[in-house]
């Protein structure tokens, strides 16, 4: 199945502090604190604090923009200012952000940690990957992609709909793709 970012209506943050458009959540019936997994884009615009969410690991790309440096709990801190390198924190953590030159988009995967194990991998182009059990969603941050299902191009997402499915990136596409095992920390 494919997924068009600007089919995907701009939502607010649980902490109402910015704006996400939520490209796939499981269960699909699931609200914000019962999906197992929730993959979202996010708009940055101001210094906000992320929210919380308590038993989460999350997982941020930056998209678009400059990027921000994350104040985590306070002490440590992460620059988030290099497009398409995965950076992973628990969900619990307090993170405060500065913005580094405007307003950013990332991209964002939850994974509920007692129900299963999650990654983001970035994929550079052009190279050819088939679909495991475990790859739940493919994102297209830059170029074109060529699916079993349809062309990605920059924003869309792809959801596998078989396990032998084949996903091409042409020249100079970056794809973020979605694996996610069952089972719990």
């Amino acid at each position: 199945m494919i997924i068009r970012l600007v089919d995907c209506p701009s939502q607010p943050w649980k902490n109402g502090f910015g704006r996400t458009r939520e490209l796939a959540i499981e269960p699909a019936s699931a609200g914000v604190g019962e999906f197992v997994w929730r993959v979202s884009v996010a708009e940055v615009d101001s210094a906000a604090p992320f929210s919380v969410f308590p038993g989460i690991d999350r997982h941020i790309v930056l998209l678009d923009g400059n990027g921000f440096t994350m104040k985590l709990d306070g002490r440590a801190q992460h620059a988030l200012t290099t497009p398409f390198i995965p950076f992973g924190f628990p969900g619990e953590t307090k993170v405060d952000v500065t913005l580094t030159d405007g307003p950013t988009r990332d991209f964002n995967l939850m994974v509920r940690r007692d129900r299963a194990r999650g990654d983001l991998l970035a994929w550079h182009g052009p190279a050819t990957h088939r679909a495991d059990p475990t790859l739940m969603l493919v994102f297209c941050a830059r170029g074109i992609i060529d699916t079993t299902e349809g062309r990605l191009r920059t924003g869309d997402a792809w959801r596998p709909s078989s396990r032998d499915a084949v996903v091409t990136l042409l020249d100079r596409a970056v794809a973020l793709a979605v694996v996610v095992e069952p089972g719990g920390a």
